[in-house]
């Protein structure tokens, strides 16, 4: 890339990519909110959203600043450093990971597909795969335009959401947020059991989009793009919630909670808006997931001396990742999926990125502070 990165590049881009990354296995269709955060309760919820995001922001710092400081703009490069040869316990973690989630996105895909056409599932789950492939066989800068262009669509569409919404029911909403809900369900009340769990598993987007960490030029920009990250990623969550409380307790088991909603607004054509845009969500993040693995695989066949990886291989190893997410997605269904999958998942990610980047990352980054260091990082 020519020129010096940009303010966009440098501040925003990040969280936008995270976003990207977190929102398809997130909060798309609003199934994973129901899971997490509607059995505490409006308040609750909206509480355990506010721990999701301070820790996405206090991970996602840590993360950028000592993925600089070590030069690490790929997975494996960054736990090199982070924790030796213990990087392959998170390559297995990830790619135990991303099968999953690719198989959560394919059924969210398949489900919104069945829902606005009728047509089976398999279709709307074989078209995001297609897709996904399509945007990842040109690299870093077909990745880069799809976070942008995608965001703007996300965010105008949840903005018409939320002022859709509020004219069709702001009394419910505002009933709901302002007074205490019955709890119901095993994590009732618990909003810090929700909020973590939620952040553990979606925290993995940090090191995903490490590729965008080269746009760092100083020590402040990674932390400053890494705090953005965690409200950037957030908001949309946060105003989705609100409507979602104004319908419980019979949204709480919708398998697309986001359909719901759009049926009780009576708005045909925003609902098949409404619907591309989850689609476009489910795009980012799947192709946020498999371009990790892409750059991963391309940092070691540079390491070797082999040059630039192959255009050609790029579409293959996605194909090869995808297919297998194609067959999880059909046996298991979306509801299941979320439900006991990223539970498991969450713990796995704690222990094996969180709890070594808080522990051996912030001490190493506290022993040698100096940018001109930076690379010297011991590991």
């Amino acid at each position: 890339m020519s020129g010096a990165p940009t303010w966009f590049q440098r501040y925003l881009l990040p969280g936008l990519a995270f976003k990207g990354f977190v929102i398809g296995g997130g909060y798309a269709t609003g199934r994973e909110l129901a899971e997490y955060f509607l059995p505490a309760g409006p308040r609750g919820g909206l509480l355990g959203l506010a721990l999701a995001m301070l820790v996405w922001s206090t991970v996602c710092a840590l993360t950028f600043v000592f993925a600089r400081a070590t030069r690490s703009y790929d997975y494996r490069a960054f736990f090199g450093h982070l924790v030796g040869r213990g990087w392959v316990a998170f390559e297995a973690a990830y790619l135990v990971f991303l099968v999953l989630i690719l198989a959560v996105f394919g059924a969210a895909a398949g489900a919104v597909v069945a829902a606005a056409t009728g047509w089976p599932p398999i279709v709307g789950t074989l078209a995001l795969m297609l897709a996904i492939g399509a945007v990842v066989t040109f690299g870093n800068r077909s990745v880069e335009r799809l976070f942008g262009w995608a965001s703007l669509l996300l965010y105008a569409v949840y903005f018409l959401f939320v002022v859709f919404a509020w004219s069709a029911f702001g009394d419910r909403i505002a009933a709901a947020v302002s007074s205490p809900s019955p709890a119901t369900g095993p994590l009732a009340g618990d909003w810090i059991r929700g909020g973590l769990t939620y952040a553990c598993y979606n925290v993995v987007g940090a090191v995903a989009i490490l590729p965008v960490a080269r746009h760092f030029t100083s020590r402040r920009d990674a932390a400053v793009a890494g705090l953005l990250a965690g409200p950037v990623a957030i908001l949309p969550a946060i105003a989705f919630f609100a409507c979602m409380a104004a319908w419980l307790p019979a949204i709480a088991d919708e398998p697309l909670p986001a359909d719901y909603l759009l049926r009780q607004m009576q708005r045909p054509l925003f609902h098949l808006l409404f619907q591309a845009m989850i689609f476009s969500a489910l795009l980012e993040s799947g192709v946020g997931a498999v371009h990790a693995i892409n750059e991963r695989v391309a940092g070691a066949w540079r390491a070797r001396g082999a040059g630039e990886l192959p255009r050609g291989a790029r579409p293959a190893i996605a194909a090869l990742l995808l297919v297998g997410s194609i067959f999880v997605a059909a046996r298991f269904g979306l509801v299941d999926l979320i439900a006991h999958g990223y539970r498991a998942l969450a713990w796995m990610i704690l222990f094996v990125f969180v709890l070594p980047l808080l522990t051996v990352g912030a001490w190493r980054l506290w022993a040698r502070p100096g940018g001109s260091r930076d690379a010297n990082l011991p590991g």
